[in-house]
């Protein structure tokens, strides 16, 4: 069954996307009926060549469709070209203040520039940042965040709020459109959830263009992944939103994983092994928690979007199972039932178990990307 036709089946489980015009971050499209798109920040330094482009190719690998790299110097801009010229995903130029970085890293390749424009300084300024994004391809984002927003705002306000966001947002974009240009997109971030979410729902009322969604610095592995799930959940399961990036005080690839796994729970994304297990319990016929921690870091590798359930025991075993590609139900004797399908297969020992599901859903993952190819080739 297609995520289209389990829609039809359980409307309850459908969400409708807020339309939003499209633009293109490199040759990745954000916006319109685009899938949502996940991303992520290095936090190398910049003229470390070597260093950046290792990390930004374990966010490759990791699934990351757009990567951001901050320039805040001459020499992070000069190295931006190498960088880009050694690896695959479009890559955004983060700027602030000095305009010249955001011409040069246009000149240099990248896809995007992540700008204030409120911060880049006179008109004039403006302008040759946004004629070179023009002269280059480049899309811009405008980053608004609670936590920098202008002090004329805050004055009128009294404090950061979704209302002094939105106008903040909506006068650098009036700037942009001066120039005629809209291939833009828009955050507005706050390190607080309520803000965060109110400021999203406010601008997607009052603007058209593609939102890039994020809760800002929001903490730690397990802290920031609640906080990021709470607030790009609600936004996302209400239809907004075009592209992510979770913030975490972690490795960057952690971002890329929460991120899908965001994306996932809701079926927006579908990328990955998605492993439904039960938490354990007195019942179980394995070890649960380390068998789902192994097979977690064993599939990590796994693009295609393959479903596999890990039930301790025969009470949500075969129900579970009857909805994944591929299942394991703890059963006696150290062994139990492995289900393929929805319908049981083989009765296996706990022993051979890993091995055993491993080597499936690699082989399923395989055919998967041999059917695409064959797909892909006979459209051509």
């Amino acid at each position: 069954m297609t995520v289209e036709d389990a829609m039809h089946v359980r409307p309850w489980r459908a969400i409708e996307r807020r339309k939003s015009r499209q633009i293109h971050v490199g040759s990745v499209p954000v916006g319109g009926d685009a899938p949502i798109s996940v991303q992520s920040m290095t936090n190398t330094r910049t003229p470390d060549v070597a260093g950046t482009v290792a990390q930004i190719r374990a966010l490759e690998d990791g699934g990351a469709d757009i990567v951001r790299v901050s320039c805040p110097d001459e020499d992070s801009t000069a190295a931006l070209k190498d960088i880009v010229a050694q690896v695959n995903v479009p890559i955004v130029a983060d700027i602030h203040f000095h305009y010249k970085r955001g011409i040069e890293a246009a000149e240099a390749g990248a896809a995007c520039l992540r700008i204030n424009p409120g911060n880049i300084g006179s008109k004039d300024r403006v302008r040759d940042v946004v004629q070179a994004a023009k002269d280059h391809g480049c899309s811009i984002r405008i980053g608004v965040n609670a936590g920098s927003l202008e002090r004329h705002l805050l004055e009128k306000y009294g404090e950061p709020c979704p209302e002094a966001m939105v106008e903040s947002a909506m006068m650098h974009a009036a700037i942009l459109e001066e120039h005629d240009f809209r291939e833009y997109k828009v955050s507005a971030k706050a390190s607080d959830v309520f803000l965060t979410v109110a400021a999203y729902q406010a601008l997607s009322e009052a603007m058209d263009c593609p939102l890039h969604l994020g809760v800002t610095e929001a903490g730690a592995r397990r802290s920031g992944t609640i906080k990021s799930s709470i607030g790009l959940g609600s936004l996302l399961w209400a239809g907004i939103g075009d592209t992510i990036r979770v913030s975490l005080s972690e490795d960057p690839v952690e971002e890329i994983k929460v991120g899908y796994d965001i994306l996932k729970s809701l079926n927006l994304r579908t990328r990955g092994v998605n492993i439904i297990a039960c938490p354990s319990c007195a019942r179980q016929g394995f070890e649960v928690i380390e068998t789902v921690r192994t097979l977690e870091d064993r599939l990590a590798h796994i693009a295609e979007p393959i479903s596999l359930s890990i039930i301790g025991c025969v009470v949500n075993g075969p129900g579970e199972a009857a909805y994944t590609d591929l299942g394991f139900t703890g059963g006696g004797k150290d062994s139990g039932m492995l289900y393929v399908s929805g319908k049981p297969s083989a009765k296996l020992s706990n022993e051979e178990m890993i091995e055993r599901i491993v080597q499936m859903v690699e082989d399923k993952a395989a055919e998967m990307r041999a059917a695409g190819e064959s797909a892909k080739s006979a459209a051509e």
